[in-house]
């Protein structure tokens, strides 16, 4: 178990990292001007999205449906983990609609925008290691 355990936090680790950084660099692209920074940005957050994030979330998934199903691991922190983690899903999938939005330079909102958008992540892993470390019910 330990082994699983060890997986899922480090694809985890992997995950979060694209959820801190992308939205970071969607601030930059949408503060972009010039040509070649924006195509740069393009491919950045290309590469970002779907060679670091979406494995890692995918990874951490997999691993944590193997602690959770395998292993029996429950409680009532667990449920509201579980609701954190589809938070965390359809925060990456919207990630996924943005960037879509940036490739075809359709983008809609403000560097200002973004940066507050890069917060949602910090709140939901604080959140998350809270109820895992803590297990508070």
């Amino acid at each position: 178990m330990l082994w699983i355990k060890s997986l899922h936090i480090i694809f985890m680790v992997t995950w979060f990292a694209g959820l801190f950084y992308l939205p970071r660099l969607f601030v930059y692209h949408a503060m972009s001007n010039d040509p070649p920074g924006v195509e740069r940005f393009k491919v950045m957050e290309r590469k970002l999205y779907y060679g670091i994030m979406t494995p890692g979330a995918v990874l951490t998934i997999f691993f944590g449906l193997w602690l959770w199903l395998g292993y029996g691991i429950s409680g009532g922190w667990l449920h509201a983990k579980l609701a954190l983690v589809i938070g965390l899903i359809g925060y990456h999938l919207y990630c996924g609609r943005l960037l879509v939005d940036f490739k075809h330079d359709r983008n809609r909102h403000s560097h200002v925008y973004y940066r507050w958008f890069n917060e949602i992540p910090v709140v939901l892993l604080i959140s998350v290691v809270i109820l895992v470390v803590v297990k508070p019910f």
